[in-house]
């Protein structure tokens, strides 16, 4: 199974991207879906945001107001982070049914509008960021969502910056040329990077031949994440090795760790070993990483 997290701005454009994975053969496990069935009502989430917002957050039938609550809960920090542990914890668990009942073959791939927010990219065999400039994403908010230019503005600003989006992206989709143009881009990384990835962590193999990433330094911080979330406490650390042309960092075991345990416990994370036990390559075949074992 290759996972991948699709995130971007509100207004991006994401859902166009969501769309066409899905017909070209992804499992969509959508967050703002997902988000917006665990409050319905009768369920335990919609209890507890009545609870901490009161039943003015309640339209006449019961259901969820959801201008109401957004409008309090984007109104300062306190009342976001009060919205985000209600709902959080069950989005997360439907999210994992889904992914396990697509199978161990499949290309999942979990739309999350605040993932990087969440610093939830090391989840991810890849990370796609779609983008949008900021006034773009205004006048289409305005335009076709019907929002208030202030509340466009407001919801903008409660997110994550471009510069954290492109730290955490391993792909940049830009949205905002030619509506065609990244259904065009989307197909392209599908075929070129997705299934073969995919199909890479399914054989259990290692890229051949891929290029070194655009930023090496960037890719690295990334990789020292998944890397970390993979081995947990059979690492000592995880450092980035920053001057390499490909993503690579070192890791050091800890005491009685073997290079077998290190290597299966990265194996889902798409890294596997080659004729050097300590040296084990991406799966990736879109940028070439490294990770180097030691200890």
């Amino acid at each position: 199974m290759i996972r991948i997290g699709l995130t971007g701005g509100i207004g991006a454009g994401k859902s166009t991207v969501a769309r066409e994975l899905e017909t070209l053969g992804a499992v969509i496990v959508d967050g703002d879906k997902i988000a917006r069935e665990v409050v319905e009502p009768g369920t335990p989430g919609l209890a507890a945001l009545v609870e901490a917002f009161g039943e003015r957050v309640l339209a006449a039938d019961g259901s969820l107001n959801r201008p109401a609550l957004a409008a309090i809960a984007f109104a300062d920090d306190e009342s976001r982070k009060t919205l985000n542990a209600i709902t959080h914890p069950l989005v997360g668990a439907r999210s994992q049914e889904l992914i396990t009942a697509a199978g161990p073959d499949a290309i999942i791939v979990q739309d999350i509008p605040l993932l990087v927010e969440n610093h939830a990219g090391p989840m991810f065999h890849l990370v796609l960021v779609v983008w949008a400039d900021a006034e773009e994403r205004v006048q289409r908010l305005v335009s076709q969502r019907g929002m208030s230019e202030q509340d466009a503005r407001a919801r903008i600003a409660a997110q994550a910056t471009d510069e954290q989006r492109r730290a955490a992206a391993d792909v940049w989709l830009d949205n905002s040329g030619a509506p065609d143009s990244i259904l065009t881009e989307v197909r392209r990384l599908w075929d070129h990077r997705i299934v073969p990835y995919g199909h890479n962590i399914s054989e259990r193999r290692a890229a051949v031949g891929a290029p070194a990433p655009t930023d090496p330094a960037a890719a690295a911080a990334r990789l020292v994440g998944r890397v970390w979330l993979a081995l947990g406490a059979d690492a000592v650390a995880v450092v980035a090795d920053s001057a390499t042309d490909v993503g690579a960092v070192t890791v050091t075991r800890a005491a009685g760790v073997e290079d077998a345990a290190v290597a299966a416990a990265l194996a889902p994370a798409g890294f596997y070993p080659g004729a050097d036990q300590d040296v084990l390559t991406g799966a990736d075949p879109g940028a070439a990483t490294r990770v180097t074992v030691g200890g």
